[in-house]
């Protein structure tokens, strides 16, 4: 993990930032690779771009896309849940499995990101099974895939989460490491140290408070700090990822209505300035 590896978030940059733009100050800002969410992509098809348009101005910009954010849909009753577009407010659940799978391969996108938005009475084993399902389905479009578990969610921790990727066995699923999540979820370096490296295939660096938010969503979606502007110990996240062999590319997601406001080139200068500082002092 380095500099070059290092992924502008699509969350980092305020939800409006035109496809372009983004593009623009990603590659301005030193990143070799960008996120996405599906939302990204239908506004930039709205705006008139063919898909071959977007890769090739991803080409033009000596950029990739690590990952397409949210696959929701793919756990035991996930899918049958209709979301009202009025409730919506992050515009996710309007994006089924048939299309943001398309919509990943179209950009040539690395991996898709996977989490739990409902919840339910499935079993562990039955969430292994149903990922294993989604890994296989999403090979078909070259997609690695990777379980970001939320604290409030069924999936709430790294046990959890490595226990769904185990019991699936699928060579391309894995783990989403994100900083923010392993903090408010309770989990330690050490049990971080005891995951086999390849199966941490996303990694995403953010920093807040040691106490925790008493809205822990509302915290997660509008108060992130940049790395190296909070508690975290982000040092010692990259030593233990270093430590166990993974080559996931490094994310910046900063979810904040601060940072936001200071425009989209100045967010992705601050979050590649502050990453290269953490990695600096990693070392």
């Amino acid at each position: 993990m380095g500099p070059d590896d290092m992924v502008l978030c699509a969350g980092t940059l305020p939800r409006e930032v035109a496809f372009a733009e983004r593009l623009a100050v990603a590659s301005a800002a030193g990143f070799r690779y960008i996120s996405l969410w599906g939302r990204d992509i239908a506004a930039a098809r709205a705006e008139g771009y063919a898909d071959a348009d977007l890769r090739s101005m991803l080409a033009d910009h000596g950029l990739g896309v690590a990952e397409v954010d949210p696959a929701w849909w793919w756990l035991p009753g996930a899918a049958g849940v209709s979301i009202d577009p009025s409730f919506d407010t992050e515009d996710v659940f309007r994006f089924g499995e048939h299309e943001l799978l398309a919509m990943a391969e179209a950009v040539g996108a690395r991996s898709l990101n996977a989490v739990d938005a409902f919840g339910g009475t499935w079993s562990i084993d039955q969430a292994a099974e149903a990922f294993a399902g989604l890994c296989s389905r999403a090979a078909e479009h070259g997609l690695l895939v990777h379980i970001e578990w939320l604290p409030w969610s069924r999936i709430p921790d790294l046990t959890a989460a490595r226990a769904v990727v185990e019991g699936a066995g699928a060579t391309n699923g894995g783990l989403n490491i994100d900083a923010w999540h392993l903090v408010r979820a309770g989990v330690t370096l050490e049990e971080l140290a005891a995951v086999p490296g390849d199966l941490v295939l996303g990694i995403q660096l953010d920093d807040g408070p040691l106490a925790a938010e008493a809205n822990l969503v509302e915290a997660t979606l509008h108060d992130r700090r940049l790395p190296g502007e909070g508690e975290f110990d982000l040092q010692g996240l990259v030593r233990t990822l270093a430590a166990i062999g993974t080559t996931a590319p490094l994310g910046v997601e900063v979810f904040s209505d601060e940072l936001h406001r200071r425009g989209p080139a100045a967010a992705a200068v601050a979050a590649a300035r502050s990453t290269i500082t953490i990695l600096e002092e990693s070392r």
